[in-house]
């Protein structure tokens, strides 16, 4: 998408606009800016401003979004609408709605399609994305060889951490603006349903692993975009883990090929001395997001 919209820049408008926790969002092109109305980032009241011009104005004066020049409320849809990542409110929602609303929105995963966008966005924020994904592994590395605190960081505040990175990853696919620290939002916005589902996700699928194996590999699969679903669409964490599941098992194969070849790709890093890691791993990591984005924020019908 990045590499998509810099290509496009110079011919059509770009738009910047200020969400509701008063930081902006943009420039991004029309077509993203349509999209983030239909997802409940932004409406038609929201101030907003073309490329080269100095005043705000509201979004539904520009005529891209809004011809007729009226308010248009945005259409009504069972799923609550996507939550500015800077936002800590949660969202109750009936889990098995909500999936069954992402499931028939949803298209088929595209796993070449993931893997190939993770390297383009790569390419367009290569050290933002390397120094955010390696700072973190390093300070989850450094932490877990701390005695007694290695427990905690290994069994309850992975999630946590790499709810943090998927949320910098989220970012920059979006093109919103993403800091380091944003790495951090994990302890920051969501730490107590992050917890939660780090505990309830891996003591469900070790208890599979131990049981019968399949239902732990299939749980291993299923939950992967749970602390996605938290710290971006604020559910709890029940609820995350319920979606994540539902939504994952409609393409599972898909997913787990998704994984599998993702990993493949993530250990080739260790064939260029360890170097090779600082790019392989952030497109393992770039293409979960991407998948995520494609299954669990998929256009409004």
């Amino acid at each position: 998408m990045i590499d998509e919209l810099s290509i496009h820049s110079k011919a059509a408008p770009m738009f910047t606009i200020i969400g509701g926790d008063g930081k902006e969002y943009g420039p991004v092109s029309a077509e993203q800016m349509r999209s983030w109305v239909g997802d409940g980032r932004a409406n038609l009241d929201s101030k907003a401003k073309k490329t080269g011009d100095e005043q705000w104005r509201r979004l539904g004066d520009f005529p891209e979004f809004n011809p007729s020049g009226t308010t248009q409320p945005p259409a009504e849809h069972p799923a609550p609408a996507a939550t500015p990542i800077n936002n800590s409110r949660q969202v109750i929602v009936d889990p098995k709605a909500y999936a069954d609303d992402l499931i028939a929105r949803a298209g088929q995963l595209d796993i070449s399609g993931c893997l190939e966008r993770s390297w383009e966005l790569l390419k367009a924020n290569f050290w933002p994305i390397v120094g955010a994904t390696t700072g973190m592994l390093v300070i989850m590395i450094l932490a877990g060889l701390v005695p007694v605190l290695g427990l905690f960081v290994g069994f309850l505040f992975t999630g946590i951490f790499l709810a943090g990175m998927y949320a910098f990853y989220l970012k920059k696919i979006r093109g919103q603006p993403a800091e380091f620290g944003d790495i951090f939002d994990g302890f920051k916005i969501a730490f107590v349903p992050l917890l939660l589902a780090t505990l309830v996700t891996q003591l469900l699928t070790t208890a599979g692993l131990l049981l019968l194996i399949l239902p732990g590999i299939y749980l291993a699969v299923a939950y992967n975009f749970a602390f996605m679903l938290i710290i971006d669409q604020r559910l709890e964490f029940w609820a995350a883990m319920e979606v994540s599941r539902r939504v994952i098992t409609a393409q599972w194969w898909r997913m787990f090929g998704l994984l599998i070849l993702g990993s493949i790709i993530a250990l080739l890093g260790v064939v260029g001395l360890f170097i090779g890691i600082l790019v392989t791993i952030p497109i393992y990591y770039g293409a979960l997001v991407y998948a995520y984005e494609d299954l669990c924020n998929p256009p409004k019908l």
